[in-house]
């Protein structure tokens, strides 16, 4: 598990390159996304690097209220920013009182899946969609943060083990330039910053983006069918 260390490390140095801001809530979808993706792949198991640290927390705080980890510590600390760095030091004791002998290196489970046929995923039909129709069960609330942020940790944990991207997710790439023109915005704003500033809440904004990235597939798709049928009549 020495690549989520690193990660983690990195994240707490320099939080604004990996989630825009210090953030409890935006460091916890992160590595949902990024610890899912491993699992889709074959690399470990669901939510193994964080495994019982849920239970810790809410041992440690002495509820037994159904809360995620990071609602337990911004409810501990107040503030998204205190939570953020509170994490790192709370999970560095959860660490020491675990069992080591029971956590894998990194490159062991790496040699164990080193002839692994990754599978194609497909950010639409195993992600995108699963979120649309449920986002409580993906999100925890619906918000278009936590959206930008789980398809981030997807994103890293497939470039940091090699995995191409697929067609569908080099597509989704354009979405963001996109955005951009559409609101006339050219700042180096993301997509979901730029699609909540125009909404109303985290809620709507959710919702808006479904619709903003279904229209911009069908653009997509028509723009293929103008260029095959160009390339038709000039032969």
């Amino acid at each position: 598990m020495s690549n989520f260390f690193r990660l983690l490390q990195e994240i707490k140095d320099n939080p604004v390159m990996y989630i825009d801001k210090p953030s409890i809530t935006c460091l916890h979808s992160l590595l949902n996304g990024y610890l899912s993706s491993l699992s889709h792949l074959g690399f470990t198991q669901e939510g193994y690097a964080t495994e019982g640290f849920n239970e810790w927390m809410q041992e440690r705080a002495k509820t037994k209220v159904s809360q995620s980890w990071a609602g337990i510590i911004l409810f501990i600390c107040g503030s998204e920013r205190n939570a953020f760095y509170s994490f790192f030091e709370l999970f560095e004791k959860f660490l020491k009182q675990k069992d080591d002998s029971k956590i894998p290196e990194n490159e062991d489970v790496l040699r164990l899946h080193q002839d692994l046929r990754f599978r194609q995923f497909d950010i639409y039909n195993e992600i995108l969609k699963g979120i649309k129709k449920r986002p409580g069960m993906f999100l925890g609330t619906s918000s278009i943060t936590k959206l930008d942020m789980v398809l981030r940790g997807y994103s890293l944990a497939r470039r940091e083990v090699g995995v191409p991207p697929t067609e569908p997710e080099r597509e989704f790439e354009g979405f963001q330039s996109w955005v951009q023109e559409k609101y006339g915005i050219k700042s180096g704003q993301s997509w979901s910053k730029i699609i909540l500033f125009y909404s109303v809440d985290e809620y709507e904004a959710l919702q808006k983006f479904f619709e903003l990235f279904e229209e911009y597939l069908n653009e997509n798709k028509s723009s293929e069918v103008d260029e095959n049928s160009g390339l038709n009549r000039e032969y």
